[in-house]
């Protein structure tokens, strides 16, 4: 067991310390600006549809104006 935990650690400590992957970081890093440039220029521009699509719903006030009044207190006298 010991020995495949320490093929794991060794496999991934290779990986991010390889040359291919700090020059892929470093990339990234280095061109983050036009990335998300390039990123934000292709995305779709939406139309709103949302113009009165939401009623405001007062059922909770009518309900509460419209009870009956409770009789706990007069179940103490």
């Amino acid at each position: 067991m010991l020995l495949l935990i320490g093929i794991f650690i060794i496999s991934i400590f290779k990986y991010y310390s390889s040359n291919k992957n700090l020059d892929t970081k470093n990339f990234n890093r280095s061109n983050i600006d036009q990335i998300l440039k390039s990123k934000i220029n292709n995305l779709p521009i939406l139309t709103n549809d949302t113009d009165n699509v939401i009623e405001f719903n007062n059922s909770i006030d009518d309900s509460i104006n419209q009870e009956k009044n409770r009789n706990f207190w007069n179940l103490l006298k």
